[in-house]
């Protein structure tokens, strides 16, 4: 869809339901479709979190849970959204795994954060889903399964996951019906768009973002394994992949002061 259309369309729904229908994601500039506000984000988030809580044991385990909140707050501060609730969680699991929900809540299995050789490492991996929330990847998946699904004249109460069309909507969203904490894949946009807000984003936070590189690469090579990392089946990841993430990083040096 050209930007002009989106645009057009966006205000349509803004006048007809009186919802903020456009947003400007951060850093790219890109115009987006979201038919929601940052506090129901929030909302979603808080109970999505809930619910991923109850299925998953949350590790208590200093090793883990220490360095996760390390480079997770030095991320959040280099986002500078203070709007947002940013929660890092780490699951005991030995997957490679990590996910956030709208509103910043963050969670990163145990098997993460052993295969990352360094916190700049998991800062990759951090930031990458950070800006995937600061971005609204989230709201804007939504919004487009809601206008599918429900319709215009429910969108205005649809933003709550217990009743029946949010609950569904979140669902097709984010994948959690079938499996808590296995979030369907965004877009091959959103992505490049996530890599690229992720790479300034651990830069800002004074990681070298050449880090994302070894990073990408060995979670490559672990691809070929008997079974595949879950991470990448919700982050794509191919050659075409890594050498957009390599073109990159000379932008995301302009942020990184050691």
């Amino acid at each position: 869809m050209k930007a002009k259309t989106l645009v057009n369309i966006c205000l349509m729904l803004a006048l007809i339901f009186g919802l903020s229908a456009c947003a400007t994601v951060p850093y790219t500039g890109r115009t987006q479709f979201v038919l929601m506000n940052p506090q129901q984000e929030l909302s979603l988030g808080q109970q999505a979190a809930e619910q991923v809580r109850r299925e998953y044991r949350v590790s208590t385990n200093p090793r883990y849970t220490s360095q996760v909140q390390r480079v997770g707050q030095r991320i959040a501060q280099a986002a500078n959204q203070p709007d947002f609730q940013w929660s890092f969680t780490t699951i005991e699991d030995r997957s490679l795994n990590a996910f956030a929900l709208p509103g910043g809540k963050v969670f990163v299995n145990t098997g993460m954060v052993d295969f990352a050789n360094s916190d700049a490492e998991l800062a990759t991996v951090i930031a990458h889903e950070v800006a995937h929330v600061i971005a609204r990847h989230g709201a804007e998946r939504m919004s487009r399964v809601l206008l599918a699904q429900v319709g215009g004249e429910a969108l205005a109460g649809a933003f709550n996951i217990q009743t029946p069309g949010g609950r569904q909507a979140f669902d097709a969203a984010y994948g959690l019906a079938t499996n808590v904490g296995v979030i369907l894949p965004h877009s091959r946009a959103q992505e490049l768009e996530a890599d690229r807000i992720g790479l300034i984003l651990m830069a800002k936070a004074g990681y070298n973002p050449s880090a994302a590189i070894d990073f990408w690469s060995r979670m490559m090579r672990a691809k070929d394994g008997p079974s595949p990392p879950p991470f990448l089946s919700t982050h794509p990841a191919d050659d075409t992949r890594l050498r957009e993430i390599r073109g990159l990083i000379p932008e995301a040096m302009r942020y990184y002061s050691p």
